[in-house]
Formats: structure tokens, C-alpha cells, sequence
């Protein structure tokens, strides 16, 4: 009698695919499989795919439609819910407060974190407490922060608003324009200083001693030393946290302004992300806010390319 052939299990047969040898060794740099590479990034493609690009079409789709809140129905508007944004003086006081607010918050966080970061390198004696105690500010989240920020610039018991009455200047945060983005800046920089200090410090630890001790041979001024040497050695990490810091400004900072100015008068400043959720959100304008923010993306990918394309070729990698 003879013995009837072994079929192997669908499981046998996959797991035999996969550590089966390639017939093209020398064309593949790490996976034996073509497939491999795409079956590992499959899910963060997915993750995009649904959070990212799926929302991203619904928005363009929207912005061209006038919608019903509940969803009844919708009826083409074609362009008008653009033109409707764009010739209103209120937007554009409120994208002007925006770039004012984007620039003023990364300047100020790369320059402190900058600043911090240099310090920090130059301490021998309890390094590690003055790392921890710069840091731990990251952890907290941005509504915590806003409120941490509500009760700093609070008209009666805050220490900030206090402070500045010693000087003669009456702050009124939540009421006078002025005073509430100053509270704003204030708090949203503080936030992300823990950030550019850790990279800013991360780049300062990983320049190499011998390249200091030469520079000290060169330059016997401090300043000359860091804009000579070290600022150049710097600069993939500033340009990467120029990026970061703006769209931190223009984004992230959506918890902090929503605590801050929150159940406040209408006169307070906000941005350009805090406006699509008041329309989209309270005034129940589905296509307006759709329409602002297909304009905002539309902003950030060209300043995006625009960084990319005038400041990166002046950053040397090496």
C-alpha cells in the first residue's frame, strides 16, 4: 500500500512563504519577503489613512456645501463658504493675531530652551535636579496648563497679576485684549520651553570634546565660541524644532486657549484652529468651518515647504 501525501496546514504553508529564501538575494538591502516591509507599516498606514486623510477629504468635501447641523440634508455652495471667510475682517484680525502669536511663541521657546539648554550644559553640581526640574514642565497637559495659567493671571489672586500692579500696569486677562494675549504667549511658551531644552541640550552633549578644545584654542571669547562653533553644529536641531515649535503654536496650543478664554467676553484673541471650533462646534457651521480649515492646511503645507525649501539648504548635516 502506499502511503497518501501529506498536504501541509494553510498555517504551515504561510509560515514556509516567509522564511523561504528569496530567488534575488543582492536586490533586497533587509527583507526576504517584497511584502514584509509593507505588512510592518501597514498599521501606522492605517492609523494616517483614518485619522489623518479620511477627515482631511470629509473637510474639503464639506467646505464646498452648505450643511444642516443635524444632518437633514445639503445643498452645493460651490466656493462661497471661501469667499465668505476670506472677506471677513474679523478672520483676518483673527489670522493676523495668529501669525503675530505663532512668530512671538517659537521665537521665545527655541530662544529660552536655547538659553536654558546652554546653562544646564555648563553645571557640574546638581545637574541632574536642574534637568528634572526644567523637564517635568512637558509632562503636564495643555487644558492643565491653561488653568495653571488662568490662576497665575488671575485679576484677584494671581502672583503674575500682582506682580504687575507693582509696576502700575492693571492686568485684566479675559477682559482687555491686550492683557489676554500677553497671558496667552506667556503660558503657551512656558509649556514648550521643556521641549526645545531637552533636544537643544541632547545636541550641546553630543558635540565632541576635541572639537571644544580646539575652539577654545581658537576663540578665547564664549560668545564667539558658540556662534563660531557650536550654534553651526546646532543647526539641524534648530531647524527641526523651528518646524515643530510652529505647528505647536498654530495647533497644540488649542487646550491652553480653550481654558484661558473659555465662558470669557468675545473680545478675547484667539487663533486660527480655536476659530474652526467655535464655527463648527458652537455656531454649528459645518461648511465655514470645514472651508477655514482646508485654508489653514493649505497655509501650514506651504509655509512647511517654504521652511524646507529657503532654510534647510543652509543647514549642513554632518
Amino acid at each position: 500500500m502506499t502511503a497518501s501525501p501529506v498536504v501541509p496546514s494553510p498555517f504551515l504553508r504561510l509560515r514556509q512563504w516567509w522564511t523561504r529564501p528569496s530567488a534575488h538575494p543582492a536586490k533586497v538591502a533587509q527583507f526576504d519577503r517584497p511584502l514584509a516591509p509593507w505588512l510592518f507599516v501597514a498599521p501606522q498606514l492605517l492609523i494616517v489613512a483614518i485619522f489623518f486623510y479620511w477627515p482631511s477629504v470629509q473637510a474639503v468635501t464639506s467646505s464646498f456645501y452648505l450643511e444642516d447641523p443635524f444632518g437633514f440634508g445639503a445643498a452645493f455652495v460651490g466656493l462661497d463658504n471661501y469667499r465668505e471667510a476670506l472677506s471677513s475682517t474679523e478672520y483676518r484680525n483673527i489670522a493676523g493675531f495668529t501669525a503675530l502669536f505663532a512668530a512671538t511663541v517659537t521665537a521665545l521657546s527655541l530662544g529660552l530652551g536655547l538659553l536654558l539648554a546652554v546653562k544646564a550644559d555648563a553645571v557640574m553640581r546638581g545637574a541632574g535636579a536642574y534637568k528634572t526640574a526644567l523637564i517635568s514642565v512637558y509632562a503636564i497637559a495643555p487644558p492643565v496648563v491653561g488653568l495653571i495659567g488662568m490662576m497665575m493671571f488671575d485679576m484677584h489672586i494671581g502672583p503674575f497679576t500682582k506682580a504687575a500692579a507693582l509696576f502700575g500696569w492693571e492686568m485684566r486677562v479675559g477682559i482687555d485684549y491686550r492683557d489676554t494675549a500677553v497671558a496667552l504667549i506667556t503660558v503657551a511658551v512656558w509649556k514648550q520651553i521643556p521641549y526645545n531644552f531637552i533636544f537643544f541640550l541632547s545636541g550641546l552633549q553630543a558635540v565632541p570634546s576635541s572639537v571644544r578644545e580646539a575652539a577654545l584654542i581658537d576663540a578665547r571669547s564664549g560668545w564667539r565660541r558658540f556662534r563660531d562653533v557650536t550654534l553651526p553644529l546646532l543647526a539641524p536641531t534648530g531647524f527641526f524644532l523651528l518646524v515643530i515649535n510652529i505647528t505647536y503654536a498654530l495647533f497644540d496650543t488649542f487646550g491652553i486657549i480653550d481654558v484661558m478664554v473659555k465662558d470669557k467676553p468675545a473680545n478675547n484673541p484667539i487663533t486660527l484652529v480655536y476659530k474652526v471650533y467655535l464655527d463648527g462646534f458652537k455656531g454649528n457651521d459645518i461648511g465655514g468651518s470645514s472651508a477655514q480649515s482646508v485654508i489653514l492646511m493649505v497655509v501650514v503645507a506651504a509655509l512647511t515647504v517654504a521652511q524646507f525649501r529657503l532654510i534647510e539648504r543652509r543647514v549642513h548635516y554632518g
